[in-house]
């Protein structure tokens, strides 16, 4: 984690599958590179679901978190204002994501995190 970031804005989203292929481009090489120009973001990583078996309470069990999005991108920021800047409100309508992308998105969702040092 960067030494300066203080929270963490989640995105996670679910997308069209036959969309997911745009997506993923789009989101590598237009959506996070137009992020981290915005003053603020410190970095962005991106996940996906996989399934999760672990030990808890001394048996084997699968975990499964209904309804959770597959696709999760965790921005670390300086500050809780960056989302709200205008930095950001232009970033997140460049390029293909606002026509070509964001249509396709379902169970959106979206939160933001103190870094707890």
């Amino acid at each position: 984690m960067h030494p300066k970031t203080r929270y963490l804005l989640t995105a996670a989203m679910d997308v069209d599958p036959d969309k997911e292929a745009l997506f993923n481009e789009v989101y590598d090489t237009e959506h996070i590179p137009e992020l981290l120009k915005v003053p603020g973001v410190l970095a962005v990583h991106r996940h996906v679901l996989v399934p999760l078996e672990m030990s808890l309470g001394g048996q084997k069990r699968t975990m499964v978190a209904e309804g959770e999005p597959k696709y999760t991108a965790i921005y670390e920021l300086e500050n809780a204002e960056v989302p709200a800047s205008a930095a950001w409100a232009a970033a997140v309508e460049a390029g293909r994501w606002p026509a070509q992308v964001r249509p396709y998105t379902r169970n959106r969702r979206h939160t933001l995190r103190m870094v707890m040092r």
